[in-house]
C-alpha cells in the first residue's frame, strides 16, 4: 500500500509557493462567473426578455445542470486515469474551460425568430453544452487541491486565495453583467453581456492553466474498478456525505437568492441598478474577510467556523424578508451581511473536501480524488439548479406574470401575491433551508486531530504489513 506522502512530490511541511497558489486561484475566476451569472440572468432573460413561462422556465434552467449531476462523477474518473505529462488533470481546465467560454458567447446570441419554442430550445441546447464543458472544467479543478499539498492547514491557506479571487470575480461577474445588458437596447444588451462574460471565461482558464504549471501535483495510484464501485465506496464515506449533503443545501438556497436579485431589484426595489448594487453589498465584505474567516477557522477549527458562518448566512437572509416595507438601505445593508456569512460558507467546505478525499487516499493508497470532486460538483451543481427552479415554482405560486421586453417599469404590473413570493423565495425560504442544513454538519467529525491520528494508523498499519514475510 502507498501512502500520498510517499507517492506525490509534496511535502506536508512546506507551503506552497504563492505563485502557485495565486495560479491555482485563478481557475476561481472561470468558477465563480459561470456559477453567477446564469444563476443570476438566465431566469429573467427567459421570463422576460424571451416571455417564458416562469414554470418552463425554471425547467430549462434545471435540466442542464440535472445532467451535469451524472456527468460530473464520469469527468472525475476520467481525469483521474490521465497520464498527460503535463499532469493529470491540467489539460482539462484548457480544454473544458475554452469550449465554455465558446458555449457561453452563443448562449445569449440566439437569432431572433419570433418563435418562443426556438428561443426555448436554442438555450436549453447551448445551457446543456455549457454544463458539459464546464464539468470537464471544474471537477478536475477542484480535485488539485488534496494533490497539490498534503498538509491540513496548507489546504486551508489555498482555500483562501482562491475564495478570495472567487469573491472577487463573483463581484465583478454579477455587477457587470447587469450593467452591460442594460447599456443596450433588448436582446442586444444580452448578445454583449454573453461575449463580454466569455472574455472574461477565458481570462480564469488560461491563468489557472499557467499558473498551476510548477505546483506539485503528487500522484497516487488510481484506484481499479468500475465507475459504479468507485462510487460506492465514496457512499460509504460518512464524513464526506455529511459534508455533501450540508454543501448542497446551501447550495440550493444560495442558488435561489442569486435567482431572485434581478426580481427584487425590478419589482420591489424598482430600480434598475439596484441589481448592481446588490451584488456589490454581497460580495465586497467577502474580498475583506475571506482571510478573517480563514484564521479563525486555523484558531477554532474548520467545523466550527463552517457552523458560525452558515449562522451569519441565515441570520442575514432572514432580515431581508423586510425588503417590502423597509427602505432601501435596509435591503443592502443585510445583503452586505449575507456577504459575510457566505464567505466563511464557501471556505471551510471548499477546505474540508480535499480533507476527505486526501484522507481516502492515505488509508487507502488508492486515487478516487476525482470521483470523490465529482461526486461533489454534482452535487454543487445540483443545489445551484435547483435554487432557480424552487425560485421560479415559489415566483409560479405567486401567480407571477412573465413580460416581454415592453413591459412597464413598474411595480404595479405585478400582482401582491407575486411581490410577496419574489421577496419569500430571496429571504425566508433560504433562511430556513441553511438552518436545516447545520443539522447535517453538526455530525460531521473530521477535524485536524482526527486527520493526524487516522494518517498515524494507516502508517503504522502499513508498516505492520511490510514486516509481515
Amino acid at each position: 500500500m502507498t501512502s500520498l506522502d510517499e507517492s506525490s512530490g509534496a511535502t506536508p511541511a512546506l507551503e506552497l509557493p504563492r505563485k502557485v497558489r495565486i495560479g491555482y486561484g485563478f481557475g476561481s475566476v472561470a468558477t465563480g462567473t459561470f456559477g453567477t451569472v446564469p444563476g443570476l440572468m438566465l431566469l429573467p432573460y427567459l421570463t422576460d426578455t424571451l416571455g417564458i413561462a416562469a414554470v418552463l422556465a425554471g425547467l430549462i434552467v434545471f435540466l442542464p445542470k440535472a445532467w451535469d449531476v451524472v456527468l460530473n462523477p464520469i469527468a472525475g474518473r476520467i481525469s483521474d486515469r490521465s497520464t498527460d505529462p503535463r499532469g493529470p488533470r491540467r489539460p482539462f481546465l484548457l480544454t473544458g474551460g475554452l469550449l465554455l467560454a465558446l458555449f457561453f458567447a452563443l448562449l445569449f446570441a440566439g437569432p431572433d425568430l419570433g418563435s418562443e419554442v426556438f428561443d426555448a430550445a436554442w438555450v436549453l441546447v447551448l445551457f446543456v453544452a455549457c454544463a458539459t464543458a464546464y464539468a470537464f472544467f471544474q471537477v478536475p479543478y477542484v480535485a488539485m487541491p488534496a494533490e497539490i499539498t498534503d498538509s491540513y492547514d496548507e489546504r486551508t491557506r489555498l482555500m483562501t486565495w482562491r475564495v478570495a479571487i472567487l469573491a472577487f470575480a463573483i463581484m465583478l461577474s454579477g455587477a457587470s453583467a447587469p450593467a452591460i445588458r442594460d447599456a443596450f437596447d433588448g436582446r442586444a444588451g444580452y448578445r454583449v453581456m454573453g461575449v463580454a462574460i466569455a472574455v472574461l471565461l477565458v481570462i480564469g482558464v488560461v491563468g489557472a492553466y499557467r499558473g498551476t504549471r510548477g505546483a506539485p501535483i503528487g500522484r497516487v495510484a488510481s484506484s481499479p474498478g468500475t465507475l459504479r464501485e468507485q462510487l460506492r465506496f465514496v457512499a460509504r464515506a460518512r464524513d464526506f456525505r455529511l459534508l455533501l449533503a450540508t454543501f448542497v443545501v446551501q447550495a440550493l438556497a444560495t442558488g435561489a437568492m442569486l435567482a431572485g436579485v434581478a426580481y427584487v431589484s425590478r419589482w420591489v426595489l424598482v430600480d434598475k441598478g439596484a441589481a448592481t448594487i446588490l451584488f456589490v453589498c454581497f460580495v465586497g465584505p467577502a474580498l475583506l474577510l475571506t482571510p478573517a474567516w480563514s484564521s479563525l477557522g486555523q484558531r477554532i477549527g474548520k467545523k466550527r467556523g463552517y457552523v458560525a458562518s452558515s449562522l451569519v448566512l441565515a441570520l442575514a437572509a432572514l432580515l431581508l424578508l423586510w425588503s417590502r416595507s423597509a427602505p432601501h438601505w435596509w435591503t443592502f445593508a443585510a445583503t452586505a451581511l449575507v456577504g459575510v456569512g457566505y464567505a466563511g460558507a464557501q471556505v471551510f467546505p471548499m477546505a474540508m473536501l480535499p480533507d476527505a478525499a486526501a484522507m481516502d487516499a492515505r488509508l487507502t493508497g488508492e486515487n478516487r480524488t476525482g470521483v470523490y470532486t465529482g461526486v461533489w460538483t454534482a452535487g454543487e451543481t445540483l443545489g445551484l439548479a435547483l435554487g432557480p427552479a424552487v425560485y421560479a415554482l415559489v415566483l409560479a405560486l405567486g401567480s407571477y406574470r412573465s413580460s416581454d421586453l415592453n413591459a412597464d417599469w413598474t411595480s404595479q404590473y405585478q400582482p401582491s401575491s407575486a411581490l410577496t413570493a419574489i421577496v419569500l423565495g430571496f429571504s425566508l425560504i433560504p433562511a430556513v433551508l441553511i438552518l436545516l442544513s447545520l443539522f447535517t454538519l453538526s455530525r460531521y467529525s473530521l477535524d485536524h486531530t482526527s486527520v493526524e491520528g487516522r494518517a498515524q494508523r494507516a502508517s503504522r498499519d502499513q508498516g505492520d504489513e511490510e514486516d509481515v514475510p
